[in-house]
C-alpha cells in the first residue's frame, strides 16, 4: 500500500492497514530521513498510547529503529504525546514516534514522527520519509534488533518520559501556587493516555480534583471516539454541577488536545478556549507575541491582536503548519480548531496538559469561573459562537462531493454577502457581518468537515445547514 502522511502523521485502521509490517514501513523512513539528516547518533524517543496493542507497536519502532542504526530511547508506559515529544528537547534527540491514533475511533492507531524541533513535522519533513518509504524494495526484510538485545548492546534504553517534562512544567507555572488555590477540578482524560497527570501533577494541596474514566479501555466506551467535544463527554457536566465544581477539564486520547466545561456544565468551545488562552498570555501574564491561528479557528484572535497590538498570521489547518510558523515568527501562542494549543517556552507543539494548567491558572489569578472569563471575553471582542459538523464520506461517493464541493460559490449565505472567499484549505467564506463558514475534507478521518463562526448560536446553526445544503447533503 502507499503509506501517507496526514494532517498529523499516518493513520490506518488496525490489522486492516495499520499493522506490524507498515510500522517497520513506516520506521524505515524514518530512519533513513534521521540518517541523511546527520540526527540518528542523537537517538530516537519512542511513546505510545493506550489504544489496543500499542506498546506492541512502539516495540516495534524501537527494534526496526536500532536495527538500522539508530538509538532508541523507548518509553516504559502509555504517555501523552506532549510528553514524549518534550524528551526530545530533555535529550537533545533527533526526533521521536509516537503510536497513536490521538481522537480517531478505536479500531483505529497511528504513527506521528516528531523531528528534532519538537514539533509536528512539517509537509517537506513528512514528504521525504515518504519518498524514503516508497524506495524500500517491495518484500525486503526490515533490519532489526530484538529490545533484549538491543538494551545489552545499549543502543536502546528503557525510559520514565513523565519526569524530565513534570520538572519542566515547574518552569512554566507557579505549580504551588495552583495546588493551594482551593479549586474543584472534575478531570475526563477518556480512558487514553494523558490519565493520572492532571491528580499527579496538582494534588497534595486545597486544589481538589476527581478523575473520571481514567482505567485504559481500548473500546473508549461511552463515546464515539476519544474526542474532547461536547457529544463525547455525557458524563462531566452533570459531575461539574453536582459537585459544584469550578470547572470539567477533558483530554483526548493522546493528551495533545483539551476541553473545557464551564462550573454551569456548558461546554466552552475550542475557539473560545483558544481565545481566553491568546487573552491570558497577553493580559494576565502580560506577554507579547505573534499569535498564530489555522483558518478554522476564530476571529477573536484578529481582535485581540488589534488590541494589544501584535501581529496574527494565519495558517492551513493542522500543526504541521501552526508549529514551523510558530517557531519562524517567535510566536506567543498558536491554536486550532479541534482544542490543540502550543505555547512560547514550551515545545511547537499541541498540549492537553499545559493548556488546562493554563485555564485552571487563569481562574486562580483573575478569581473568575470559566463561564466569567467568557463574559469578561465578549466584553473585549464582542460575542462569538462555534460549532462544526462531521458528515461521513460515502465510500462510492466521494468523487462526486468533491467535485460538488469545488464548485460552491455562493454570492450570499443565510441572506448576508460573502465579503471575501479563499481555497488556501478547502474553501472558506467570510461575510459581510463577520461570520464565516469553512467546507473542508478532513486530513484524518473519511469525514467532509463544516465549519461555521458567527454572532449567535442560532446564527451558526443556520450557516452549518446552508452550508450542507450547498454541497448537496
Amino acid at each position: 500500500m502507499s503509506i501517507r502522511f496526514g494532517t498529523d502523521g499516518w493513520r490506518a485502521i488496525i490489522a486492516e492497514d495499520f499493522t506490524f509490517d507498515n510500522v517497520r514501513l513506516c520506521t524505515r523512513g524514518v530512519v533513513q530521513y534521521m540518517l541523511q539528516q546527520g540526527l540518528g547518533q542523537r537517538g530516537l524517543v519512542v511513546g505510545y498510547d493506550t489504544r489496543f496493542a500499542s506498546e506492541d507497536f512502539a516495540r516495534t519502532v524501537a527494534e526496526t529503529a536500532a536495527g538500522g542504526g539508530v538509538n532508541v530511547f523507548l518509553s516504559d508506559r502509555p504517555a501523552p504525546t506532549p510528553v514524549v515529544t518534550y524528551n526530545i528537547v530533555d535529550r537533545q534527540a533527533g526526533g521521536a514516534v509516537v503510536i497513536t491514533a490521538s481522537h480517531n475511533p478505536p479500531n483505529w492507531n497511528g504513527y506521528k514522527y516528531k523531528p528534532d524541533y519538537a514539533g509536528s513535522a512539517s509537509p517537506e519533513i513528512t514528504e521525504s520519509i515518504e519518498g524514503f518509504i516508497d524506495a524500500v524494495p517491495d518484500g525486503s526484510a526490515a533490519p532489526h534488533v530484538p529490545w533484549d538485545e538491543a538494551l545489552a548492546k545499549g543502543v536502546g534504553q528503557q525510559i520514565d518520559p513523565s519526569a524530565a517534562y513534570n520538572e519542566h512544567l515547574g518552569r512554566l507555572l507557579d505549580l504551588p501556587a495552583l495546588r493551594d488555590a482551593g479549586l474543584k477540578l472534575v478531570v475526563d482524560p477518556m480512558h487514553g493516555a494523558g490519565a493520572g497527570y492532571l491528580p499527579s501533577i496538582l494534588g497534595g494541596g486545597k486544589t481538589t480534583l476527581k478523575e473520571i474514566h481514567s482505567e485504559r479501555n481500548p473500546a473508549f466506551p461511552g463515546m464515539r471516539q476519544p474526542e474532547p467535544i461536547s457529544e463525547n463527554l455525557a458524563e462531566l457536566p452533570g459531575l461539574v454541577t453536582g459537585m459544584n465544581a469550578d470547572a470539567g477539564f477533558a483530554l483526548d486520547g493522546d493528551a495533545d488536545r483539551f476541553g473545557l466545561i464551564d462550573e454551569k456544565g456548558r461546554f466552552v468551545s475550542p475557539l473560545q478556549v483558544f481565545a481566553l488562552l491568546a487573552l491570558y498570555m497577553l493580559e494576565v501574564r502580560g506577554e507579547r507575541g505573534p499569535l498564530v491561528k489555522s483558518i478554522t479557528t476564530t476571529h477573536m484572535i484578529y481582535r485581540l491582536g488589534e488590541e494589544f497590538s501584535v501581529p496574527v498570521f494565519e495558517t492551513p489547518v493542522g500543526f504541521k503548519y501552526v508549529g514551523p510558523l510558530m517557531i519562524q515568527e517567535g510566536a506567543l501562542i498558536g491554536g486550532e480548531e479541534s482544542g490543540g494549543y502550543g505555547f512560547r517556552g514550551h515545545i511547537p507543539e499541541r498540549d492537553g496538559i499545559v493548556s488546562g494548567l493554563f485555564i485552571l491558572d487563569m481562574m486562580a489569578r483573575t478569581g473568575k469561573r470559566p463561564s466569567e472569563l467568557l463574559d469578561y471575553l465578549y466584553d473585549r471582542v464582542g460575542p462569538h459562537f462555534y460549532d462544526r459538523s462531521d458528515i461521513p464520506l460515502p465510500p462510492d461517493g466521494r468523487d462526486k462531493l468533491v467535485k460538488n464541493i469545488g464548485n460552491v460559490s455562493p454570492d450570499s449565505i443565510c441572506g448576508v454577502k460573502v465579503a471575501s472567499r479563499d481555497s488556501t484549505d478547502g474553501y472558506r467564506f467570510i461575510l459581510e457581518d463577520g461570520s464565516w463558514v469553512t467546507i473542508r475534507l478532513s486530513g484524518t478521518e473519511p469525514l467532509l468537515r463544516i465549519y461555521a463562526e458567527g454572532n449567535s448560536a442560532d446564527r451558526v446553526e443556520a450557516l452549518l445547514s446552508e452550508a450542507r445544503s450547498l454541497v448537496d447533503l
